[in-house]
């Protein structure tokens, strides 16, 4: 439990400072590579959606003198800042970056992040703007950034999540700011400051989930710890416990946390390798993807078209059907967080990639009139099992009176079925597509394959930023 006597802020901030490349395991390296090379792709898949477009044109009015690159078709260079805003913007946008796994049954998955874009965009725009970071350097930020960013998100209390804060907001802050933090060299005092800063910028509420405002949530996180580390080191400050006490982050945001899931933890051991993280197959909420895969094993085996269909039916628990809660889509945005827009897209396009996630896919009329025969339930008997899974039934009931069902069953992208290699790769070729020529992609995937021998980071940053 949180209270005045618990010293969590110096904890992370001494963790942070002394961190070195080597205190990291090979399969903390190897896993933050695949981390940093899809995180790479969903920022460019996400930088000409409208939220983003709208973010980088408000951000130029404003100027955008800087060396720090807010990634897309036009390359813009900003401040470190606002380069980070832009690309977390981006990063989150399509709802396509990876996400945080739980420990036990009662860290319910919306309460943890998705933890590789604030650490990753702070990162990249960093190691533009100062001279000569090396691989291993930006390999250390970005893993010093997202342990801290997942051991805060294990140890508050699932209060948090579920009075309506986004986690990937209020939390991501950290981790952008530690990655900041160790690239720009800050010691134990600063990065205190740094940590009380950002515990007073971390926001985002539920509310805005299915709007444009849920991907600046993390695009906020993305700049508010940059903006929080560069303000410690010119000696700005802030109080030194901000993480502990009867008002600090963990109690105000959470009414608590549990010492044990975060003191003596920090890197015992690393959240990338246990429990670890689950790349996206889907651009939509990790708690749909269960379903998805599915439906589409019944779609695909059975050889079901959509006119096959009287009705689905898909059964789960609370911890689903509360966030994914749109019971039709209006646009790409809804649909991320509607099971029947989510489903419909299976049964008739037999996947659902980016050129099922646009306006015009969503309000197609054969679309809309199949998402009229999807409905969800709760189910009381996968309610009491936990929330530690995302467990989920799905029925389906053809015209012919026959019924199909399936239980959703692991979770492809997880660390107990990852993505392979070539599937990664060719989720970025989909990320990537329009922006970069083939031979690019195939330089990026050596580029970052080597990132631990390479002596500068902006020769991936000007990789990405070589158009087709």
């Amino acid at each position: 439990m949180s209270n005045p006597e618990t010293a969590i802020t110096l904890e992370i901030a001494q963790f942070v400072s002394t961190l070195e490349f080597e205190n990291f395991p090979q399969e903390a390296v190897r896993i933050a590579k695949r981390c940093i090379l899809d995180g790479l792709g969903v920022i460019l898949a996400g930088s000409n959606q409208d939220c983003t477009q709208a973010v980088l044109k408000t951000c130029q009015d404003m100027g955008n003198a800087g060396h720090s690159t807010a990634f897309g078709i036009s390359p813009v260079k900003f401040p470190p800042a606002i380069a980070a805003l832009v690309n977390g913007t981006a990063g989150h946008a399509m709802d396509w970056d990876d996400t945080q796994l739980s420990t036990s049954p009662d860290r319910i998955f919306g309460l943890l992040t998705h933890p590789t874009i604030p650490p990753l965009s702070a990162s990249l725009a960093l190691a533009e703007s100062l001279p000569d970071v090396s691989g291993k350097d930006f390999l250390t930020a970005f893993l010093t950034g997202f342990e801290v960013e997942c051991k805060i998100a294990e140890a508050i209390h699932p209060t948090h999540y579920k009075q309506g804060f986004h986690s990937s907001g209020t939390i991501g802050v950290f981790g952008s700011a530690m990655a900041a933090a160790k690239l720009l060299g800050l010691n134990t005092p600063q990065i205190r400051h740094t940590l009380g800063m950002a515990a007073s910028m971390g926001s985002g509420i539920r509310v805005n989930f299915g709007t444009m405002t849920k991907p600046l949530h993390v695009g906020m996180a993305s700049q508010n710890g940059v903006m929080a580390a560069f303000l410690a080191r010119d000696g700005y400050e802030a109080n030194l416990n901000a993480l502990d006490g009867p008002w600090g982050f963990f109690q105000v945001q959470g009414g608590g946390f549990d010492l044990d899931r975060i003191s003596g933890c920090l890197g015992n051991p690393y959240t990338i390798v246990d429990p670890g993280v689950s790349v996206k197959p889907y651009p939509c909420g990790s708690l749909t993807h269960p379903s998805m895969d599915a439906m589409l094993g019944l779609v695909v085996e059975n050889d079901i078209q959509p006119d096959d269909l009287q009705e689905v039916v898909l059964y789960a628990g609370t911890n689903i059907l509360n966030p994914i809660r749109y019971v039709t889509a209006n646009d790409e945005l809804e649909a991320k967080f509607c099971m029947p827009f989510l489903l419909a897209a299976i049964a008739i396009s037999r996947k659902a990639g980016s050129k099922e996630f646009t306006k015009d896919f969503v309000l197609a009329p054969h679309v809309q009139s199949l998402m009229k025969r999807i409905r969800t339930q709760f189910d009381p008997e996968i309610e009491a099992k936990g929330w530690d899974k995302m467990r989920s039934r799905v029925e389906i009931t053809l015209k012919d009176g026959s019924v199909l069902a399936r239980e959703a069953s692991g979770y492809r992208g997880g660390p107990d079925l990852p993505l392979s290699d070539e599937e990664l790769q060719a989720k970025f070729h989909d990320c990537a597509d329009d922006l970069l020529s083939p031979s690019i992609r195939q330089e990026i995937f050596a580029t970052i394959a080597s990132l631990d021998s390479l002596n500068d980071v902006r020769k991936l940053t000007k990789l990405a930023q070589t158009l087709p």
